[in-house]
């Protein structure tokens, strides 16, 4: 057999691991059809029982037009896209992947034909193609409703691609974090330290100009504006100065926490006992 039929069978073979991956992670996330229709209206619903009446009865009490540049409809209208950039970024949660370790269930993952770190990447795939038909869903009703303008498609094109960037250094973040399970019994406290993190020092809260100039420039040095700021303000097509482009300073953290989460895999699974099977 000549060696570009191997390559091509290879190739042919990890599509339908990678394939097959995402197709059953996207099954499992369907399987309750109730549930699906509560993320696929919950996110909008939420915006305007929180985030809508929180920020129109703030410049009512305040009584002024604009608040560091951004009037009431500015605000709200990044308010909105910070819901569509959450919902395409901040959705993979690594409790499942601490549980597996600390109950010794990854034990099964190791003989798969699929390294452990592929397995769960693909599953992610499979996640992210749900929630992009949901942020979709989402947008499409802000638009219509006037929350936000429709963008022009060269924003909006930057705009998904530092999405979909922002999503993949939230994984790899997330990843590494759940992978700290080889060495404590349980990680939840982690997750939502840096989840308390990443929601004030990413902008999803408040703009990041609404931050001291010192603490805004102390933010950007971490990856955190790079989860949601970032992302919005591609969308909006007004993204700040920044000493690279944005895509090349997230695909710069994501190798940073995908190394971080080899070097931790590698050190973790020499002291993996399966001690709960």
């Amino acid at each position: 057999m000549t060696s570009s039929r191997l390559h091509t069978r290879f190739l042919s073979n990890e599509w339908r691991k990678w394939s097959q991956t995402a197709a059953i992670s996207m099954s499992n996330a369907l399987a309750y059809k109730l549930n699906f229709l509560l993320l696929t209206i919950g996110p909008v619903l939420v915006f305007f029982l929180i985030q809508y009446n929180l920020w129109s009865s703030l410049y009512e009490l305040q009584g002024v037009e604009e608040i560091r540049g951004y009037s009431q409809k500015d605000m709200i209208a990044y308010q909105g896209w910070v819901l569509i950039v959450t919902l395409l970024t901040q959705t993979y949660n690594s409790r499942n992947l601490a549980e597996d370790i600390r109950l010794g269930r990854i034990s099964a993952y190791l003989i798969y034909p699929f390294e452990f770190w592929q397995y769960h990447l693909a599953a992610f795939f499979g996640q992210q193609i749900i929630q992009t038909v949901i942020a979709t869903l989402s947008l499409v009703s802000l638009i219509t409703i006037g929350v936000i303008a429709t963008p022009d498609i060269t924003p909006l094109l930057v705009g998904l691609l530092t999405a979909i960037l922002a999503g993949l250094l939230w994984y790899h973040l997330q990843y590494a974090i759940g992978l700290l399970a080889f060495w404590l019994e349980e990680t939840w406290t982690l997750r939502v330290i840096i989840s308390i993190m990443a929601s004030f020092l990413s902008g999803a809260v408040i703009p990041l100009e609404l931050f001291p100039p010192w603490a805004r420039d102390l933010a950007l040095l971490s990856p955190f504006p790079y989860l949601t700021f970032i992302p919005v303000k591609s969308f909006l097509g007004t993204t700040p100065a920044l000493p690279l482009p944005a895509p090349c300073i997230l695909l710069l953290w994501i190798g940073v926490t995908w190394l971080i989460g080899r070097i931790v895999w590698r050190r973790g699974i020499h002291l993996y006992s399966a001690a709960g099977m």
